[in-house]
């Protein structure tokens, strides 16, 4: 039993996963044409509502959080932030029990099947502590007031307990080392309650709060994602949030924050598109170590070092035995995937061109074919790797990882060197018959929805793609 106590201490931290988004492409009655992102309603609230969660060796799952609202209705279960944010719900915490008994349920790891159990003897200073149990014996579900505290304030706790563990005997844990250190207990982990804003409704009046912007809503949330966690630290620029559990890299997460701000605007550069992108905010969520990465991404994640997940709308990478280097460069690989998602309006670009120029901003001044295969290649490999290159054009995302490991790097290689061609080589061609492709390919995918379209579109003719191919070959053969 002493390890139940122990779990009390929130040994592991688990950050709070980000809303899940789905854009919509809006063009403005002037033209211009941005991405306004919706996001589900109940992740919006849950994002809001849930202040921290740990989790111990075991497996046992502690949750707090604030019971100050509700899920506002609307026609769609998606919205954007700003209409979110206008229409929150509050709950009176005198009155409005059914809102708060809605928000336990919405919260609340078991279904509660029983009216609330008070404890035998009430916690010093607190006004009402109610447990919502249900009929599951390893699950603590606990609503708690504050005698002394104004604004007044439920807040839950949910204790998700392990097989052989004995409820009651956790129960009188949870209000000693919890509800009866509370002071101690929000001194050390509930630093930071979600922020609120948006319309204040009551039976009197209504007063309507200044709306942040979405890039500011979604700050916010990313911020509070972490905020209650002391391994956690957030770094934030104009256009980029990173999230770090790198204790001992201050000085790098700095860094690295200011390198993305640049490479943002290079991205921009190199890879311009029409949509304007000046609600986005981009996050990197990084963990310290392996094994806290798998636990948030997922065992199916287990071959990567890094992704961009477009849903969550967060990068999340963590800190390799490599070194500080090796994980900027695969920041800034996987940060031109979050901003081409975003540039292509979240529609799934051609590999060859998302890849492609992934890998060329991991080094831009980079000419080594060596990275991955270990070799620069011979002129007949030019030649058959140019015999591959319009296969490689049209391919999709499965044909382009399917195959061995050599397989995979062959084509991640040919797509690097496409985009290095691009930019190195490409300009110097006589006439520059290339000078578009870039625009022509994102302004077709914008139309089409199509990769393959957008590829048949950008290289115009057969006898063009050949000029390309021809090209690429004597630009490699010359290096």
């Amino acid at each position: 039993m002493f390890l139940i106590a122990a779990s009390l201490l929130f040994a592991h931290p688990a950050p709070l996963d980000m809303p899940r988004a789905e854009a919509y492409f809006v063009r403005s009655t002037s033209g211009e044409m941005r991405l306004e992102d919706h996001y589900s309603r109940d992740d919006l609230w849950t994002s809001h509502a849930v202040l921290g969660r740990w989790e111990d060796d075991d497996g046992r799952m502690f949750t707090v959080s604030r019971l100050d609202t509700v899920p506002p209705k609307f026609s769609s279960d998606a919205v954007t932030r700003t209409e979110y944010t206008a229409n929150i719900v509050r709950i009176n915490p005198d009155k409005d029990f059914d809102l708060r008994d809605q928000a336990i349920d919405l919260l609340s790891p078991v279904e509660i099947t029983d009216a609330p159990a008070r404890p035998r003897q009430m916690p010093r200073n607190w006004r009402e502590v109610l447990y919502f149990e249900g009929t599951n014996a390893l699950s603590i579900v606990c609503a708690f007031l504050r005698e002394d505290e104004e604004p007044r304030v439920w807040r839950l706790a949910t204790w998700e307990l392990c097989p052989g563990d004995d409820r009651e005997w956790a129960r009188e844990i949870f209000e000693e080392e919890f509800l009866g250190k509370w002071d101690e207990v929000v001194a050390h982990y509930l630093l930071s309650e979600a922020p609120q804003t948006g319309e204040r409704k009551s039976a009197k009046s209504k007063r309507r709060e200044e709306i942040p912007s979405e890039r500011d809503l979604l700050r916010i949330d990313a911020r509070h994602s972490v905020t209650n966690y002391s391994s956690w630290r957030v770094t934030e620029a104009e256009e980029f949030s990173v999230l770090d559990a790198l204790v001992s890299h201050g000085e790098f997460i700095e860094s690295l924050t200011n390198d993305m701000s640049r490479m943002r605007r290079r991205y921009a550069e190199v890879m311009p598109s029409p949509v304007n992108g000046s609600n986005v905010l981009c996050i990197a969520r990084i963990f310290s170590d392996r094994i806290d990465y798998l636990a948030a991404a997922g065992e199916d994640m287990a071959w990567s070092a890094a992704y961009w997940n477009p849903m969550r709308r967060e990068l999340v990478a963590y800190l390799p035995d490599s070194g500080e280097q090796n994980l900027l460069r695969t920041i800034r690989h996987e940060a031109f995937h979050q901003y081409f998602s975003y540039a292509s309006s979240m529609l799934s670009p051609s590999p060859w061109i998302n890849e492609g120029y992934a890998q060329y901003f991991e080094d831009e001044d980079s000419l080594d074919w060596s990275l991955q295969s270990g070799r620069n290649p011979t002129p007949e490999e030019l030649d058959q790797y140019a015999e591959i290159l319009p296969a490689l054009l049209i391919m999709d995302y499965e044909e382009f990882y399917a195959g061995d490991s050599a397989s995979r790097n062959l084509k991640y290689r040919l797509a690097w060197s496409i985009a290095v061609f691009i930019e190195k080589g490409a300009p110097k061609v006589r006439f520059r018959p290339f000078e578009d492709l870039k625009k022509s390919y994102v302004a077709s995918l914008l139309k089409t929805k199509d990769m393959r379209k957008a590829t048949a579109k950008a290289f115009v003719s057969q006898d063009k793609l050949d000029l390309f191919v021809k090209e690429w070959k004597k630009f490699w053969k010359n290096m």
